[in-house]
């Protein structure tokens, strides 16, 4: 079997090996890792208006959900919408049928860089309920909400009530002290909350009315109606806060202290060139490199 052996020469062979030390050395110690930071952004919604109403028809033999929601707006991406009025078929006859008609329906959510906000604003509105065509089930004069929720600082939640309120035809007055409750003999009842708001350490929620509905006029069941049905209602999710910068890492330094010798560092030639990080790895690999000549001129000697 044929085989051929390259060996290197044992002078050279040192002074790759010192090359390769010196080249090495600054190396490892410069790796390092990059960090990468994702970033969360914050939420914000506003309705005007929302419906969780089952309507029952023919004396309750057929149920319809009356689920609607007008200007129903989210964020991250901002967005408006001014609609004044929602209507909904297929539940008087075939024929549209008004639940909301207002004169001003506006609701707004916005997020912006550590800050999420929602905003609602009714005005001059009237909700009206299948089986109560001429008779609204509320009227308002205004209502508005408000939630804020900004990274780092407390969200806030606020609404507002304007003017009188008007439920099955009688004026009531709505305290936040508790619910308001209405009921009309032959018509059905009301209860209402008034300016429901709640927060947390990131969240926020506002809404200016609440309404608990049960109607059934005269207990004929053409069109009873029963559910809750919310007015102006704004929420916020604040983005986290930023996370404290982290410190540099620490320079790494030798561990000891390499002195030149055999004369001052003048002489040396540090002097002018200065005594930087790298000095260390220089000083060995001078070291190696008369080590290996040295073992090198012996083995010639030898040889010779």
């Amino acid at each position: 079997m044929n085989s051929t052996n390259f060996r290197m020469p044992a002078r050279r062979f040192a002074t790759v090996a010192a090359a390769t030390a010196l080249a090495a050395g600054p190396t490892a110690l410069g790796g390092a890792s990059a960090a990468h930071a994702t970033g969360e952004q914050g939420r914000a919604s506003a309705v005007v208006l929302r419906t969780g109403l089952d309507v029952s028809l023919l004396g309750r033999t057929a149920n319809v959900p009356l689920a609607v929601a007008l200007n129903e707006v989210e964020a991250p991406r901002s967005a408006r919408k001014t609609a004044l009025t929602a209507t909904l078929d297929g539940v008087d006859g075939g024929r549209p049928f008004s639940v909301l008609a207002a004169e001003t329906a506006d609701a707004k959510a916005t997020v912006t860089d550590g800050t999420a906000e929602a905003t609602t604003e009714l005005a001059h509105a009237k909700v009206h309920v299948p089986g109560l065509p001429l008779l609204s089930l509320i009227e308002i004069e205004g209502v508005t909400s408000k939630a804020t929720c900004e990274a780092g600082k407390t969200p806030t939640a606020s609404s507002n009530l304007l003017g009188a309120v008007t439920v099955l035809g009688r004026k009531v007055t709505v305290t936040a002290g508790g619910p308001t409750d209405v009921k009309v003999p032959g018509v059905g009842e009301v209860r209402l909350d008034l300016s429901t708001n709640a927060t947390t350490s990131r969240t926020a929620a506002a809404t200016a009315l609440q309404l608990r509905v049960s109607v059934d006029p005269l207990k004929l069941g053409v069109a009873a109606v029963e559910g809750t049905l919310t007015l102006a209602k704004a929420t916020c999710e604040a983005p986290p806060a930023p996370a404290a910068s982290a410190a540099p890492p620490a320079e790494a330094k030798p561990q000891g202290e390499v002195k030149p010798q055999g004369g001052p560092a003048k002489e040396a030639g540090l002097a002018e060139t200065g005594g930087g990080s790298l000095t260390p790895y220089l000083a060995g690999g001078a070291l190696a490199l008369l080590v290996a000549g040295g073992a090198a001129a012996a083995t010639a000697r030898r040889r010779g």
